[in-house]
């Protein structure tokens, strides 16, 4: 049966990205770190992961753990980070910048973003710690340059997030892809799919475990 949308796989080593791309993933999330929620990775591993792969790479950048408020010098590290992204011909950036109100901090995230360009920019899961998921979303709706925002509809999981990513999908119509995420697997993808109707889902597990 054939499918009509993208799966994202979340990988944190060059041989997870070499496996989830035989076990079909049509894209790829880097990230170092995962056990604390991705992390931005090594030059050395994009480079590797971009040589070895015949996908898209969208690499994350996020200097640290834990919350999403960044002082200057974190946002500057950021920016740097992403121009690197830019020399290594990836193909888009993944981040998310919130205020201490928990609101998106739109300033930087246009900032982030301009810097981005030409990448394809990827407002990450932060938007689930925002006090509205669906209004944040429409906030970045008029941000040019963002490509796709992941969620899992402000719940911890995609399943329990439907029905605000379907107000999100909706929302977004066809100028933000918005991709589901949150223990998305191989086992639950097509029973999310028939709910939802995406483009694009994400997961660790998506095409299978792949340590």
């Amino acid at each position: 049966m054939s499918v009509n949308y993208i799966k994202e796989a979340c990988v944190e080593t060059l041989e997870q990205a070499v496996k989830a791309e035989a076990k079909g993933a049509d894209r790829l999330e880097l990230c170092a770190y995962l056990a604390f929620g991705g992390l931005t990775p090594s030059t050395d591993l994009i480079k590797a992961v971009v040589a070895a792969v015949g996908i898209p790479v969208r690499v994350m950048i996020r200097p640290r753990n834990g919350d999403f408020f960044y002082n200057e010098d974190e946002l500057e590290h950021m920016k740097t980070c992403i121009q690197h992204c830019k020399a290594l011909k990836v193909e888009g950036v993944v981040f998310g910048v919130l205020n201490v109100n928990a609101t998106l901090n739109i300033k930087e995230i246009k900032e982030l973003t301009e810097i981005a360009q030409p990448l394809k920019v990827v407002i990450h899961k932060a938007i689930d710690e925002t006090v509205n998921p669906i209004e944040s979303l429409k906030e970045l709706l008029h941000i040019e340059g963002i490509d796709t925002v992941l969620t899992a509809g402000g719940k911890s999981n995609a399943f329990d997030g439907a029905e605000t990513l379907t107000q999100m999908l909706k929302a977004a119509d066809s100028k933000i892809t918005v991709m589901p995420a949150g223990k998305i697997s191989q086992f639950n993808l097509t029973e999310l799919d028939q709910l939802l109707g995406a483009k694009a889902y994400h997961g660790k597990l998506i095409v299978g475990e792949l340590n």
